[in-house]
């Protein structure tokens, strides 16, 4: 089981966004500005951001440094984030 599946305030963000993004829908929709259209995705995208932030805090605390770990986990949770970083990077 995930971690982070018990998480509220994570939850709560994703709706956020989640609303933010059905504003952006909405906003191109309704030809709305282009101006008005960038500033709401700018705003999703600094939503998300925050969001991969707080997931990669929560993995790093859980998998790479929580005492307990394995060398083997803590390899595994290093190389999981490694991974992401290197697919969002691009």
């Amino acid at each position: 089981m995930s971690h982070i599946s018990s998480n509220p305030e994570l939850l709560a963000r994703v709706r956020r966004i989640a609303g933010q993004l059905a504003a952006v829908e909405k906003a191109i929709a309704a030809s709305e500005p282009c101006a008005t259209v960038l500033h709401r995705v700018a705003a999703v995208r600094g939503a998300v951001n925050g969001l991969l932030d707080e997931v990669i805090a929560e993995h790093l605390d859980a998998h790479v440094a929580a005492s307990g770990l394995s060398e083997a986990d803590r390899k595994a949770g290093a190389d999981e984030l490694l991974a992401v970083i290197r697919r969002y990077s691009k």
